[in-house]
């Protein structure tokens, strides 16, 4: 069963965040290239391309188990902007704008979730 994760609002904030991070993390030192800049861009690319991939499961369960890999991968994302900011390897008005942008992804992943196990718990069971 192929959605359409183009048409998810948590899908085009998160795709958008991993953009942010690309451009922010340009700055970072050299020292960190296979460190935390590695780590935060890879955590976050990890969310959207997570989101595209439950779409295209078959299955409710294998969705979802894919959503729940894209919410750690965002929390995950989350830390590191923190960290990054207290490296002072981010300004405070872009670690700001990266963290008001993560605080919209994660709030629309977990509705998004929250909506497939809710409507999921409602379903009757098949019969057999």
């Amino acid at each position: 069963m192929s959605r359409d994760y183009r048409k998810l609002q948590a899908f085009q904030e998160a795709d958008a965040l991993a953009l942010e991070i690309y451009s922010a993390t340009c700055n970072f030192p050299r020292s960190e290239m296979f460190g935390l800049t590695s780590q935060l861009r890879r955590a976050a690319l990890s969310v959207p391309t997570n989101i595209v991939e439950g779409s295209h499961r078959f299955t409710m369960n294998d969705y979802l188990h894919f959503l729940d890999i894209a919410a750690g991968s965002l929390a995950e994302t989350g830390y590191l902007i923190g960290i990054s900011r207290r490296l002072e390897y981010i300004d405070q008005p872009n670690a700001d704008a990266l963290t008001s942008r993560y605080e919209t992804c994660i709030r629309l992943l977990l509705a998004l979730i929250n909506s497939h196990r809710n409507s999921r718990a409602r379903s009757p069971e098949p019969r057999a």
